[in-house]
């Protein structure tokens, strides 16, 4: 046994989802088979992760305190010190729990390889016992995470793992002032995504491939030769792999503008960039309802940013610490 403190990090299944929603299993089976679904991979995914879980727990068992927590108490978690983490995946979890834990070690385990790639899910259950005396014996190395982090000048303030959104939660244009450095600038978009490296991969890629694929074909509709299309089309994807590959621990995050309109009052020029610890960036909210900035893709933990709210987004003072 030992003074370390095992958390065990759990979320709900896509089965369990239902049955809040439906009341019973039955009644959930019936809603999916009436919709043609194959509502038996729903029962088999719930199985296998519950059986995962409880593996871990008897696992961790044996190893010291273990403290199983569901994904929505997260947020109002306190971690002690020498706590070390487990999280029992998808991905998402992952992320969304590294956001909230102070320096912790975090062990990322994948509950059912033959469905789940698991990205930073490099562990099975069977690992555990093994991994977890490695950590408490500092033996394991640590891949350090920089974090995003924005704060308000109302002293509210949210981390981010992946990326962070700034936007209407309709899709309602975003009206707001943008500063970078000594530039500035009124914009309406839809929304500005800041990403940290180890988001670069996801929403941040799928920006940066449709908007490199709208400039690439635009252009070579003016192009009058195959060679011209061909140096175009290779510094093109060439900025785009250099940009989705910067690592997870890189002193600086990247922001980008979703359609940025330009008009009489509005601009269209402050729409990428890098923000580093001398270069945040600061966004002054004009929406008078509906502003919101929420991280990870997780919607219903945000903050609101009304008119005459001020965002500073930079590199968080923490970094993540995940378990390779």
């Amino acid at each position: 046994m030992s003074e370390h403190k095992l958390i065990l990090v759990k979320r709900r299944t896509r089965l369990e989802e239902l049955v809040v929603r439906y009341n019973t299993v039955q009644q959930a089976q019936f809603y999916i088979e009436r919709l043609g679904a194959d509502f038996s991979d729903y029962m088999e995914e719930d199985r296998r992760y519950r059986l995962s879980v409880q593996q871990a727990q008897q696992q961790l068992g044996q190893l010291g305190r273990v403290q199983t927590i569901d994904r929505e108490h997260v947020p109002n978690f306190i971690f002690g010190e020498q706590d070390i983490v487990v999280v029992v995946g998808q991905d998402g979890l992952v992320a969304n729990t590294l956001k909230y834990v102070t320096e912790q070690p975090l062990i990322g385990v994948n509950p059912d390889p033959m469905r789940w790639d698991g990205v930073l899910l490099p562990f099975t259950v069977e690992d555990l016992s093994f991994i977890v005396p490695d950590v408490m014996r500092k033996e394991r190395t640590l891949k350090e995470v920089t974090l995003a982090k924005v704060e308000l000048n109302d002293g509210q303030y949210l981390y981010g793992v992946n990326d962070l959104f700034i936007g209407r939660k309709t899709h309602v244009s975003a009206r707001y002032e943008v500063r970078l450095g000594t530039s500035t600038e009124q914009q309406s978009s839809s929304g500005i995504i800041v990403s940290t490296g180890m988001g670069s991969t996801g929403w941040f890629k799928s920006v940066l491939a449709g908007a490199s694929g709208i400039v690439g074909s635009a252009a070579w509709k003016h192009m009058n030769s195959e060679a011209e299309v061909a140096v175009a089309s290779s510094s093109i994807h060439g900025s785009r792999q250099e940009l989705n590959h910067f690592n997870w621990d890189a002193p600086y995050l990247y922001f980008s503008v979703r359609e940025p309109f330009p008009s009489r009052t509005t601009a269209a020029n402050l729409v990428f960039g890098q923000i580093h610890l001398k270069q945040p960036l600061h966004i002054v909210s004009q929406m008078p309802e509906d502003g919101v900035i929420f991280s990870d893709g997780v919607e219903q933990d945000f903050l609101e940013f009304n008119s005459g709210v001020e965002a500073i987004i930079g590199l968080a003072e923490k970094r993540g610490r995940l378990v390779v």
